[in-house]
C-alpha cells in the first residue's frame, strides 16, 4: 500500500504541478502590477480594522483562522524536510513561490468573498462556492469539495499530528499514543464547539505561538549576527547551482522548496478562501490583500526564521537521491522537526527540545482546526438545502481517526499522505481561478479608484455576484 502511496503522490508532484504553481503566481503578479508591493502597507492597516458580526468573523479573526492553517508543521518540520531533501537552496525558492504566491492568495481570497453566500446564519464560501457561481460547472465545485473533504479530514491532519507526536517523544519521552490520544481529546472539545469557537481560539493562539517562536528565532539569530551573509551567501548559491557540495540535489532544490513552500503557505491550494469568505469587510479586495499578506507572515518571516536557526547551527543531514548521504551532520536523525529542536538546543540545552515541542503542538492543532473548519464548509456546500446533523458528526469523527492514526505513523508516510491532498486541491484550484480570474482582477480596480478618490472602498455584492455569475 505504501508503494501505491508513493507512486499516486510522484504523479500528482510532477514538474506540470510545479510549472503551473510558478507559472500562476508569476502571471497574477504581473496582471496586479506587483500588488504584494505596492499595497504591502495597506495589508497591514486592513488587518486590523473592522468587526465581527452575527453572520462572519472579523478581518483579523478571518486572518488569524487563515493563518492557523498556514502556520503549521511545515514552518518547523516541513522547513526540515525541504532542507534534508533539497539542499540549503530550497530555502531560497520557498521565498521565491511566496513572494509570487501572495498575488495569487489574493485572488482566490478575493474570490472567495465576492462568491459567498450566507447558509445557516453565517458566512459561507471557498473554491467550490465560486467555482459553481462563477463559471458555472457544478460537476468542477462538486469534485473539489469532495476531495478537499477528504483531504482536510483523512489525508493532512496526520502530517500535524505526526509531527507532534514525534516532537513530544523526542522532547519529553511520551508514547506518540498518549500524545494522539490528547490531541484528539482536546480537538474534539473545540470542532464539537462549532465555528464560532474556532474562530475565538484561532484569534487567541496564533499570535501568541507565532510571536513566541519568532522571538526565540530572532534571539538566535541575533546571536549569530556575523553568520547571516554567510548563511544568505549559501542559501542562494545552493540555489543556483553554485555550490559544489549541493550540486546533486540542484534540481530538487527548485522542487523540495516550491513543494514544501506551497504545502507552508498554502497559497493557490483553495483552503485560504474558505475563511477569507468568512470576513465581514466592506470590499471583497481588502480581505485579498490581508490574506496575501498571510503568505508574508508564514514563509517570509517564520520559515525563514527556522532555516537561519538550522543553518547558523549546521543542525541537518542533505540526502543524496542516489543513496546514503551529502551532508550528514547529525547521524541517526530523521527528517522533521528533530533538526529544529537540535539547533535551539544549540544555543538553548534545557529549553530547546521542550521549546519546539510546545511550539509545534500549538502550530499544529490551530491547523487542524483549520482543516476541520473547511472541511465543514465544503460539507454545507455539498448538502445544499435541508441539511442532516450526521454527516457533520461523521466528519468529526473521520478526522478524530485520522488524527489519532497519524500520530502513531512513521513521518515519511504522513508526508506523503498530506502532500497528495495538498497536490489534488491545488490542481483543481489552480485552473479554477485562472479560468475566473477577472472579478478579482476587477475588484483590485475598483478597490484602487475609490481609494484615489480619497474613499474607505465599499462594495455592493449582491450587484458584484450578479455580474460574474453564470
Amino acid at each position: 500500500m505504501e508503494q501505491i502511496v508513493y507512486f499516486v503522490n510522484d504523479i500528482i508532484w510532477s514538474n506540470a504541478l510545479i510549472f503551473l504553481c510558478l507559472g500562476t503566481g508569476i502571471y497574477f503578479s504581473f496582471t496586479t502590477r506587483f500588488l504584494q508591493v505596492r499595497y504591502f502597507k495597506a495589508m497591514i492597516r486592513l488587518l486590523i480594522v473592522g468587526k465581527s458580526s452575527d453572520k462572519g468573523v472579523s478581518s483579523f479573526q478571518a486572518f488569524a483562522l487563515a493563518l492557523s492553517g498556514r502556520i503549521g508543521t511545515g514552518n518547523i518540520a516541513g522547513v526540515a524536510t525541504a532542507i534534508a531533501m533539497g539542499g540549503p537552496g530550497a530555502i531560497f525558492w520557498m521565498w521565491v513561490i511566496a513572494f509570487l504566491s501572495a498575488a495569487s492568495a489574493y485572488v482566490e481570497a478575493t474570490l472567495g468573498q465576492i462568491f459567498r453566500e450566507v447558509k445557516e446564519g453565517q458566512y459561507r464560501g471557498g473554491p467550490a462556492f465560486y467555482i459553481e457561481k462563477g463559471l458555472g460547472i457544478k460537476w468542477y465545485a462538486a469534485l473539489f469539495a469532495f476531495v478537499t473533504i477528504m483531504s482536510m479530514s483523512l489525508l493532512l491532519p496526520g502530517v500535524q499530528s505526526n509531527s507532534i507526536a514525534l516532537s513530544v517523544q523526542s522532547a519529553f519521552s511520551i508514547p506518540v499514543e498518549i500524545t494522539g490520544g490528547i490531541v484528539c481529546l482536546l480537538l474534539a472539545l473545540v470542532i464539537f464547539g462549532g465555528v464560532k469557537r474556532i474562530g475565538k481560539v484561532a484569534e487567541i493562539i496564533v499570535p501568541f505561538m507565532a510571536l513566541g517562536y519568532i522571538l526565540l528565532a530572532v534571539i538566535i539569530i541575533i546571536m549569530n549576527f556575523t553568520e547571516i551573509p554567510n548563511v544568505i551567501k549559501l542559501i542562494i548559491g545552493s540555489a543556483f547551482n553554485l555550490e559544489a557540495t549541493y550540486s546533486g540535489v540542484f534540481g530538487l532544490a527548485i522542487a523540495w522548496g516550491i513543494k514544501r513552500g506551497i504545502y507552508s503557505n498554502e497559497a493557490g491550494q483553495g483552503t485560504a478562501p474558505h475563511a477569507a469568505a468568512a470576513a465581514e469587510v466592506s470590499h471583497p479586495a481588502k480581505q485579498g490583500l490581508v490574506q496575501a499578506f498571510s503568505v508574508y507572515i508564514d514563509t517570509l518571516f517564520v520559515c525563514t526564521a527556522t532555516a537561519f536557526m538550522i543553518l547558523f547551527t549546521g543542525q541537518f543531514n542533505v540526502i543524496n537521491p542516489e543513496g546514503g548521504f551529502i551532508v550528514e551532520n547529525l547521524p541517526g536523525v530523521s527528517i522533521g522537526a528533530e533538526y529544529t529542536q537540535k539547533a535551539i538546543s544549540h544555543h538553548f540545552p534545557t529549553i530547546g527540545a521542550g521549546f519546539v515541542a510546545i511550539a509545534l503542538m500549538f502550530f499544529a492543532f490551530t491547523t487542524i482546526m483549520a482543516y476541520y473548519y473547511i472541511a465543514e464548509t465544503n460539507l454545507s456546500y455539498l448538502q445544499k438545502e435541508g441539511k442532516q446533523k450526521w454527516p457533520t458528526y461523521l466528519l468529526r469523527a473521520l478526522i478524530l481517526i485520522a488524527t489519532f492514526y497519524g500520530s502513531i505513523r512513521t513521518a515519511e508516510l504522513a508526508w506523503t499522505f498530506g502532500d497528495i491532498g495538498v497536490g489534488l486541491m491545488a490542481w483543481l484550484n489552480i485552473i479554477a481561478i485562472i479560468l475566473l480570474r477577472k472579478p478579482a482582477l476587477e475588484a483590485l480596480k475598483d478597490f484602487k479608484a475609490q481609494k484615489d478618490a480619497g474613499l474607505d472602498p465599499t462594495a455592493d455584492y449582491k450587484v458584484m455576484r450578479e455580474k460574474w455569475s453564470k
